[in-house]
């Protein structure tokens, strides 16, 4: 009897060993859950707003976020223009324009976002930079290069001789179909002369 006492003692020994290993993996397990709904990180819709904007300022341009959880956070915006032309609500994160922008003057602009807690202006957050973009809208026309282009051709040259070239450019978006794209046309003397799309 005392042999067999032994024998299921040595068989209940490994199987408390293992659960032991098991509950202290589980413990481990649950510390990396808990550690890891604790990383906070930045969050934000993509800033963009269009240029030359025909209603009442200012302009929302788009929402800063942090996943920090705190009843005195307070959201800071510095960089270039923070707080002049931008400005952030400083509960909320909603960031706004406060002048008309134009893109043909300043495409973009680098600011970058901040929590604090208000209490002790402690910084809550690592701070992290963010780009407001400037969308274009064709809202310029083509100008010509210089005031005059100078052109000759012998008399009696045949048909499609080339007789000069002009050159025009547009202040606008060249990636934006249609934005920046230049045509040209005769408007006095068609009879004599054509014009292509490259001038």
């Amino acid at each position: 009897m005392s042999h067999l006492i032994l024998l299921f003692s040595l068989f209940l020994a490994p199987a408390f060993a293992d659960g032991g290993s098991q509950k202290s993996t589980q413990n481990l397990c649950s510390n990396d859950v808990s550690h890891k709904r604790q990383k906070r990180d930045w969050i934000w819709n993509q800033m963009h707003i269009k240029e030359e904007i025909d209603t009442p300022l200012p302009h929302h341009v788009g929402k800063i976020t942090s996943s920090v959880r705190n009843n005195n956070a307070k959201y800071i915006i510095e960089g270039e223009y923070a707080n002049t032309i931008f400005k952030v609500e400083e509960t909320s994160g909603d960031v706004y324009a406060f002048e008309r922008l134009d893109r043909e003057k300043k495409a973009e602009y680098e600011l970058t976002a901040l929590i604090i807690d208000r209490t002790n202006n402690r910084s809550l957050e690592r701070p992290s930079k963010f780009i407001i973009k400037v969308y274009d809208i064709n809202d310029n026309a083509p100008v010509f290069v210089q005031k005059v282009f100078n052109g000759s051709v012998p008399e009696m040259s045949p048909v499609g001789t080339s007789v000069t070239k002009v050159t025009a450019v547009d202040a606008d978006d060249p990636t934006v179909s249609g934005h920046a794209t230049v045509t040209y046309e005769v408007t006095t003397g068609g009879e004599y002369f054509t014009i292509d799309d490259s001038g």
